[in-house]
């Protein structure tokens, strides 16, 4: 058990620092955005969402936990942009049962995933973006979905420019002279780094730190990680099912992006803030 947990750190951590060296030499477009984040407001992608639905298909029907009394509240944690939809889907797809949300997305809601805004031990995660006291206070337990914060951003950009599993025109980076842009990346590096390091630094419970690019690298192994963190053991049937139909219907479709929107001086913003949550992920697994 403790070879296979260090084994498992190991890959986690060599997975995050090729992220971090790969950040400045590739263009993020061929970092696409997941399953794309949900809309707290509720807006934003529903039509992208209903217009894939008739493609949606669940290995089992979903349903709530047994003695959701007796279950910790597990938080999924992560910022916009993480991978975070993408992850309830494959849970819920795993397991057949539903996952939770702080918000209320109304296009998740009819698309996939009707317990959203539910908070409770009957879902197997509540998804949130949030940090801080208030924000921690509802868990027993948490999740955090850790994505490089170059392409989190991009994705989030292309969310409210696009919806879920839309993008942002290559126009709307060019807004005010590139000023708008500009300022988004810079807000959301703070944000991306203030909700991670809150979670990572603060949150007392059992937390399981799952980096979104080693999800993508191993799908099958983190998968098994995180059911054996939430307590759902599934079958070999079911993990087998979950795997075949691992993409579902929030992951943008690529695209041709002749433009990187990362200027030298983004890049090196990033991977110092990068740096920052990395080492803090250490700290965090060495105290396992």
């Amino acid at each position: 058990m403790i070879r296979g947990r260090l084994c498992a750190v190991g890959i986690l951590i060599s997975v995050y620092l090729a992220g971090v060296l790969l950040l400045s030499s590739v263009t993020l477009q061929n970092q696409q955005s997941k399953s794309r984040q949900l809309d707290w407001s509720g807006s934003g992608g529903e039509g992208g969402s209903r217009a894939a639905a008739s493609n949606l298909h669940w290995c089992q029907p979903l349903h709530f936990t047994a003695n959701p009394e007796l279950r910790p509240v597990i938080a999924l944690a992560s910022f916009p942009g993480s991978g975070n939809t993408w992850l309830r889907y494959l849970l819920q797809q795993a397991t057949g049962i539903y996952t939770g949300s702080v918000y209320k997305d109304y296009g998740l809601l009819k698309n996939g995933f009707p317990a959203e805004s539910v908070m409770n031990g009957s879902v197997s995660v509540v998804k949130t973006h949030e940090w801080g006291p208030a924000a921690r206070k509802h868990f027993d337990s948490a999740v955090l979905l850790v994505r490089a914060p170059g392409p989190a951003i991009q994705a989030e950009f292309n969310r409210q420019s696009g919806g879920h599993i839309g993008y942002a025109s290559p126009d709307r980076y060019k807004r005010n002279k590139g000023r708008y842009w500009q300022q988004f990346v810079m807000d959301k590096l703070s944000a991306w780094r203030n909700m991670n390091l809150d979670w990572l630094r603060n949150f007392t419970g059992p937390t399981h730190v799952i980096v979104y690019e080693q999800l993508v690298a191993d799908i099958e192994f983190t998968l098994r990680s995180l059911l054996e963190f939430v307590k759902l053991p599934v079958t070999e049937q079911q993990m087998r099912c979950a795997l075949e139909r691992r993409e579902g219907i929030y992951r943008r479709k690529r695209r041709i992006f002749n433009i990187d929107p990362y200027t030298s001086s983004m890049k090196m913003m990033l991977k110092i803030e990068q740096e920052k949550v990395l080492q803090e992920i250490k700290v965090h697994l060495n105290k396992l």
